[in-house]
């Protein structure tokens, strides 16, 4: 059965203007998700992975920031060109979002209860209060919160992180939304609560049928929940592939050192494996591979040029050199024209 794309993002370029000339935070990025679909985008923190999904919502601070470029297509329909109140009636609606720290996310001065009704009685349309609030009560039991009527009565810092976080969820999902982009949505809680979290998300994913965009620095999160995944590097693409396949063949030196930097019990170590150098800042590189000045396998060509996006297998592209390389006659490589 071939599932349709519900997002599309194509040639997208996110550009914040300073003092010291025009930054490219997103640098020509394309990529889709399919109905139903858990897609991961991972990288480490300056990468271009929260800005890519604040461009998705319309949410990127204008100044300094702006779209410069590309297309963001929902369900067909190009979002790049609507105006701030057209993009309201989509946010919440058909697109949701979780934000890292639920703290700063849920209004303190308001109860559970009004902060889940209020996305209905806005983009449902709902005339009878009592109807929104028994629609919030049913989405706080699906999420697993225990006390669902008494929890609607309370206040955010009455509840505790990953109590919090469950709201966050039932809130993005309450008007059944046809993607959600969970942003680090694990970052503040503890071990035993992520695995919680990231479980219900799996859950609902089945049972609505909801595209899930998931951006974490954590190859372990990506493992246990996602389908896809993006590994982004300083506001590029430079791989993409299936879950299994990322982890059993990864192909670009970038992706091999993020799954070599990943701890293993089965085996001690003296020390972790880090990857030398840091991430440049965004703009720093104009010519040549991003990645060159960390990478062991670099040579004069990558300093040069710009790699293009080679093609490893049908669903697997990396974006480096060592691709086009011929291994016993047969080229490794297929080039992937970026339109």
């Amino acid at each position: 059965m071939i599932q349709n794309n519900v997002l599309e993002v194509r040639n997208l370029e996110t550009t914040f203007f300073s003092d010291d000339g025009h930054i490219k935070a997103v640098d020509n990025i394309s990529f889709s998700i399919r109905e139903g679909e858990i897609l991961g985008i991972v990288g480490e923190s300056g990468c271009g992975k929260s800005v890519t999904s604040l461009s998705i919502m319309g949410l990127v601070p204008n100044p300094p920031g702006k779209i410069t470029s590309g297309d963001i297509l929902l369900n067909g329909r190009n979002i790049t060109s609507l105006s701030e109140r057209e993009m309201r009636k989509i946010r919440g609606k058909e697109i949701a979002m979780i934000f890292q720290e639920p703290m700063t996310s849920l209004n303190p001065l308001f109860t559970i209860g009004n902060q889940l009704t209020e996305a209905l009685l806005i983009h449902k349309k709902m005339l009878f209060k009592r109807k929104a609030k028994k629609k919030a009560i049913e989405m706080l039991k699906l999420v697993g919160l225990p006390r669902a009527k008494e929890l609607m009565k309370e206040y955010p810092h009455q509840l505790s992180g990953g109590m919090r976080q469950r709201v966050m969820i039932a809130m993005a999902l309450i008007c059944d939304p046809k993607i959600l982009i969970a942003d680090e949505p694990t970052t503040a809680l503890d071990v035993t609560i992520q695995a919680q979290i990231l479980k219900l998300m799996k859950d609902l994913n089945k049972r609505l049928h909801t595209a899930i965009l998931l951006i974490t620095h954590d190859l372990g999160v990506v493992a246990e929940t996602c389908d896809r995944v993006i590994v982004m590097y300083a506001g590029q693409i430079v791989e993409e592939a299936p879950v299994k396949e990322i982890f059993k063949n990864p192909q670009h030196p970038y992706t091999k050192g993020l799954i070599q930097s990943v701890p293993d019990m089965r085996f001690k170590k003296d020390s972790l494996y880090t990857i030398p150098g840091n991430v440049p800042k965004p703009g720093s590189i104009q010519v040549g591979c991003r990645f060159a000045a960390r990478c062991a396998f670099a040579h004069e060509r990558c300093v040069q040029e710009n790699p293009p996006m080679y093609r490893a297998a049908t669903t697997h592209q990396a974006r480096c050199f060592l691709l086009e390389e011929k291994i016993g006659g047969e080229v490794r490589g297929e080039l992937v024209v970026e339109s």
